[in-house]
Order: structure tokens, then sequence, then C-alpha cells
């Protein structure tokens, strides 16, 4: 009788046949996955069942993925691994902004904005706040020319792209800073929203009891040449769920008082 083949050998077949892959970060990449989830298998004992419906819900995400929805992006969002993404990559010095995660509902291409111009559409409701501060080294110098992209929900709690009855671009723009660094930028007080709980992201909070919600944000993306592109969000102080971010983004350095209808925060990049 032949000896049994175990999971241990099938596992060495599996990471053999990437080893004459031309790209050797592709194969590393690949060769770790495929342990990790050959270790999830055999630790979870997983059924052929629980198996066919992993590959259904994935399937399900898919389709709810169009030119206007990222239910991957999502999925990534609430599972943690978009935020440790960025902890990895951004590697901070300790006087840097924190990062945090880009979202699914970034738009490249925002329109370019004046000094202290508001990225709300005129007549826009909500109520006002101006956000200013000065974008700079961690030895406080400067940085002209520095660019703000910067977004974030209607008063409605919706983003443009979720409903096509708001107006394109709304709440969104990029800024530049001048000589002195800094930026001024006007909106409406960002809300406490829902993410969308319509597909496979949403059934799978409902399944593990876990809230939808995010805290009240304005999204920025700042970025200079010679210097790390930090991703993150400013934070309502007053938002009641700073304490169960559904994409667990929230960092307490990011929180800011937006209640007296300005506030102030600097965005400190670490060079390349």
């Amino acid at each position: 009788m032949s000896p049994v083949f175990t999971v241990d050998q099938h596992l060495t077949d599996v990471l053999e046949s990437f080893d004459e892959a031309a790209n050797p970060r592709l194969t590393k990449v690949l060769r770790s996955l495929v342990a990790h989830l050959h270790a999830f298998v055999v630790e979870t004992g997983l059924t052929r069942e629980e198996w066919m419906s992993g590959i259904e819900f994935l399937t399900a995400t898919g389709h709810k993925c169009d030119d206007r929805r990222q239910e991957f992006i999502l999925l990534s969002d609430t599972l943690g691994v978009s935020m440790l993404v960025e902890m990895v990559n951004q590697d901070s010095s300790d006087g840097a902004t924190e990062a945090t995660v880009l979202g699914p509902f970034y738009v490249p291409g925002a329109p370019e904005r004046a000094m202290g111009e508001s990225i709300a559409p005129e007549g826009s409701n909500g109520v006002e706040i101006v956000i200013s501060g000065v974008v700079r080294t961690a030895g406080g110098e400067p940085l002209s020319d520095a660019t703000l992209d910067v977004w974030q929900v209607t008063p409605e709690g919706l983003y443009d792209v979720q409903d096509p009855a708001i107006e394109p671009m709304s709440h969104r723009g990029v800024f530049r800073t001048g000589d002195d660094g800094r930026f001024q930028v006007r909106s409406t007080v960002p809300v406490d929203y829902q993410i969308p709980t319509d597909g496979p992201v949403g059934k799978m909070l409902r399944a593990t009891g876990r809230l939808s919600w995010r805290p009240a944000h304005t999204h920025f993306m700042v970025s200079r040449p010679g210097y790390k592109t930090v991703i993150t969000h400013v934070f309502d102080a007053a938002s009641p769920h700073l304490g169960a971010d559904a994409v667990f983004g929230v960092r307490d350095s990011l929180v800011v008082d937006f209640s007296t209808g300005e506030t102030g925060f600097d965005f400190v990049l670490d060079p390349i």
C-alpha cells in the first residue's frame, strides 16, 4: 500500500508550482497567500459547504461592483485589511500625520479650487465649517505647493457617486498651499453615515452583529514631491460612533472639534 499523501505534502507541491515565475515579488506574494489559505482551511476544518458559501459570497461581491461602487474595497475596509495596508505602507515618523483608509468613494479628477473656496455646492444644506492649517515637516518647515485632495459626504449622508441626483463632484476639491504652507477649506460639517448595506458586505455585518456606521469625517489626501503622500481623515469629536467605526479608521490624533464652525489641523509629511 502506498503511503497516505499528507496536507503538508500537498502544500509543498502547490508552493513549488510557483518556483518558475519570472517575477520574484509575485512568487513571494503568491506563496505566502497560499500558505495562509491552506493553514486557514486546516485550522478551521473548513467544510465543503462553507467553502462553497465563501465562493458564492465572493462572486456576489464581484457582481455588486460597477463604475460607481467597489464592494471589494468595502469588504477590505470592514475586515480591517485596508487600514492594515496603510499602516504597513506608511511607516510614519512619530510626528507625522497618521494615515487611515482611502475608502470606496474616492474619485480622481476633483476640480481645483481657490484657497478658502467651498467644496459644497451653492445652496447646500448643512452648517458651514472652515478647516484650515499648515502642511509642514515634522521640524515645522512649511511646505509650499502641497496638494490637498478633499472629499466628504453631503449633509444627507451620501457621497455624490451614490446618488445620480447629487451634483457630480459635490463636496470634492483640490487645493494647493502657498509659500507659507497654509490651506483653507470650506465645506459643510460632515455627518455620521452608514456604509452601503444592500450587498454581501451588509449581510456579513448583520450576520456578525456589527454596526455599519462611520463617524463624521472629512477625507484628505495630502501630497508633495519629495514627501510621502498621506491618506487620512479629520474626524468630528462630537460623533457618537468614534468608538465603533465600521472600517477601523479612527485615530485619536485625527479627532478635532467642529462645534465652533472653524477648526485647525496641520498635516505633517515625512520625506521620502
